[in-house]
C-alpha cells in the first residue's frame, strides 16, 4: 500500500526543512514536533545514519474535525513529514492522510483527509 508522497529537490537538507515549514504555516499547519533521527541513532545506540528528520505537523481546525468524528484518531496524528539525504540528495514526503480513510471506516472523516491531502501535495510541489 502507497502512503505517502515524496519529491526529490534541489535545496540543501536545512534549506528543505526551513521550506517545508514554511510552507506548512501557508497551508494552516504548525511543526508541533521536530525529531532528529540522525542524533537520536547516534545518541540511543551510536549508529551513524544519514540526515533524517521527522516533523510532527498539525492543522488545528483540522484535526478538530477528525477527532469530533473519530476520538481515537490521535493514534494517527499529527501528519508526519520527513526531510532526508539519500545518495547525497535531499528528499521530501508527507504522509498521505487518505490512508486514515482506509484504517478507520468512518466516512465523516473522507472530506477532511482530502483536504489535508490537498494541502500536504501543496506543501511537497512547493519544495
Amino acid at each position: 500500500m502507497k502512503y505517502g508522497f515524496s519529491k526529490r529537490t534541489v535545496l540543501s537538507f536545512e534549506n528543505a526543512i526551513t521550506k517545508v515549514t514554511e510552507e506548512l504555516k501557508k497551508e494552516g499547519f504548525g511543526v508541533l514536533t521536530t525529531i532528529d533521527v540522525q542524533e537520536t541513532m547516534k545518541k540511543k545506540i551510536n549508529v551513524d545514519f544519514p540526515k533524517y528528520v521527522i516533523l510532527g505537523a498539525c492543522n488545528p481546525p483540522f484535526a478538530h474535525k477528525a477527532l469530533q468524528a473519530e476520538e481515537e484518531l490521535g493514534l494517527l496524528l499529527p501528519c508526519n513529514l520527513i526531510v532526508y539525504e539519500k545518495e547525497g540528495k535531499t528528499n521530501v514526503a508527507a504522509f498521505d492522510p487518505m490512508v486514515m480513510t482506509k484504517i478507520v471506516e468512518n466516512s465523516a472523516l473522507l472530506p477532511v483527509a482530502q483536504e489535508m491531502k490537498a494541502r500536504l501535495e501543496r506543501v511537497i510541489a512547493a519544495v
